[in-house]
């Protein structure tokens, strides 16, 4: 089980790392370009795998603060909606990827330093 556990860890910060280089792709896209892909799968990632990582807790003897989950799971999901509606659209909004950026920095923010 502790296998199986160090896996989802390893894909949560992939979905991480996923999101952080949408982020510069995006920035590099230019302020026209479309909505790259890469958040709605780095976030889906980061929401399956965060998901079963508190599922398995009771199973993996994990103690985890439930507000500081409840928190981050808000923020992963302002950002999947965020690029769900906006994926589709020809040009993003300028004020997007910063905002999208912004929202996975303060979750990476609330992972290391929330107690």
């Amino acid at each position: 089980m502790d296998f199986v556990r160090h896996l989802l860890v390893f894909l949560h910060l992939l979905g991480m790392a996923l999101l952080i280089g949408t982020l510069m792709l995006q920035l590099k896209a230019g302020k026209d370009a479309p909505l790259n892909k890469g958040w709605l799968h780095g976030s889906a990632l980061q929401l399956v795998t965060g998901i079963a990582l508190m599922l398995l807790a009771p199973l993996t003897h994990q103690d985890y603060n439930h507000v500081k989950l409840g928190v981050k799971l808000l923020v992963l999901v302002v950002i999947g909606v965020l690029a769900v509606l906006y994926v589709t659209k020809e040009r993003a909004p300028r004020w997007l990827p910063q905002t999208l950026g912004g929202l996975v920095v303060l979750n990476v923010g609330l992972a290391v330093f929330w107690a």
